[in-house]
């Protein structure tokens, strides 16, 4: 047994993952005074951009996003008198590192044999060579700057990415508690299925009916509170559109959250699957694969999925690792049950799941309860996809 930070590792490629999450985050703690305000914003801001790999990384990302959520929630009592000792001490060293004696000022004078020195015939060869480590050295830092520069242009993009997500996340929030009153209400859903007559389509929730206007394949809200999912969810006739585009239609690599299209809201189904991307600035789904953990379970047991039409509470269940598979494979796939044919259909779907379960809830589900899928992709394998599963409640 191999320990990280507490945390116990029996197989070593794991380890040597946890390793690698160590080296982050003493990485960002040598670099930001979580005991002050602005020590915990700049651990989140840089968080954004990291993908921890094991239970060390998590525990220590939800360290840092409890203490940014009593920061901004004003919550956060900052020990000043600590933070002033801390930059005197820093201030401290630095004098003395700058008042200490470098020892090279003595031995600054370096001797050299000129060229002059040399026999003639071997000086054109030594300048030739000399030119061509100096074109050498020049095209390597050309190509420094250029891979430098990429790489900043490709973070400051990331980044700004990051931040018009969460700009958007914030504007859509507005809107669902925007005041229904203003909004014209007679407008009816618009539903890309054929329904009997008999179908009679209810009137849209008041929180969303000023979202809806804005975009009518809106089909849901999805939140799990003291997380960063809190997202509209859409739904249209295939499961592609919404993998590259944004809830104002335009082309996004964020994507939306987006129910799969086989669902139905209207007529209901065994199970409802929602998919989302795990982006590397932690937004979207990104923040399932933490189920993987069982403390994060117990802290975010519950998952609210409201449809435009009702609300839903939801009790986490399962928590898995699958992949997609070939059309010829015969096993189970989680993202083909949507509707049970039968009571015996129903169990093995369910011992499917809690045979695969990373964690031990003890909750379970019976022919006739609605569940939720959450599905997003996990990088550990080729085609991977992490899964959390939950039971409606209410």
């Amino acid at each position: 047994m191999m320990f990280v930070n507490g945390e116990a590792f029996s197989n070593k490629t794991e380890y040597e993952k946890a390793l690698l999450d160590k080296d982050v985050i003493d990485e960002i703690k040598a670099q930001y005074d979580l005991s002050t305000i602005d020590g915990i914003k700049g651990a989140y801001t840089e968080l954004q951009a990291v993908t921890f790999r094991t239970v060390v990384g998590d525990k220590f990302d939800d360290e840092v996003f409890d203490l940014y959520t009593k920061v901004k929630n004003g919550e956060f009592k900052e020990n000043k008198s600590t933070s002033i000792a801390k930059t005197k001490s820093k201030k401290a060293v630095s004098k003395t590192v700058k008042d200490k004696p470098s020892g090279k000022a003595s031995n600054t004078k370096k001797t050299s044999k000129g060229l002059p020195e040399y026999d003639n015939r071997f000086k054109t060869e030594i300048e030739n060579e000399l030119k061509k480590q100096n074109r050498l050295r020049r095209f390597a830092i050309a190509l420094l700057l250029v891979v430098g520069l990429g790489s900043i242009g490709y973070y400051i993009k990331y980044y700004s990415d990051a931040m018009k997500l969460q700009k958007n996340s914030e504007n859509w929030s507005e809107l669902k508690d925007e005041n229904y009153s203003q909004i014209l209400k007679d407008v009816k859903p618009v539903v890309n299925k054929k329904y009997d007559e008999e179908i009679v389509i209810p009137d849209i929730l008041d929180e969303y009916v000023a979202l809806y206007n804005k975009n009518k394949s809106l089909i849901g809200w999805i939140k799990i509170a003291d997380t960063i999912i809190d997202y509209p969810v859409m739904q249209t006739k295939d499961n592609e559109y919404y993998l590259k585009h944004n809830f104002d239609q335009k082309k996004d690599d964020n994507g939306c959250i987006f129910l799969d299209c086989n669902c139905d809201v209207l007529l209901g189904n065994d199970n409802w699957i929602l998919y989302g991307h795990h982006m590397n600035n932690g937004k979207m789904f990104s923040s399932l694969i933490k189920y993987a953990n069982e403390d994060y379970y117990k802290e975010h047991k519950i998952i609210e999925f409201d449809t435009i039409y009702e609300k839903g509470r939801y009790e986490v269940m399962y928590a898995f690792r699958s992949r997609i598979y070939t059309a010829d494979d015969v096993r189970f796939k989680y993202y083909q049950f949507i509707d049970a044919s039968s009571y015996e259909e129903f169990e093995s779907y369910m011992e499917e799941m809690a045979d695969m379960s990373l964690i031990d809830t003890g909750v379970t589900a019976e022919y006739g309860d609605k569940l939720l899928t959450l599905s997003t992709c996990d990088y550990q394998e080729e085609n991977g996809r992490f899964v959390v599963v939950a039971k409606r409640i209410d």
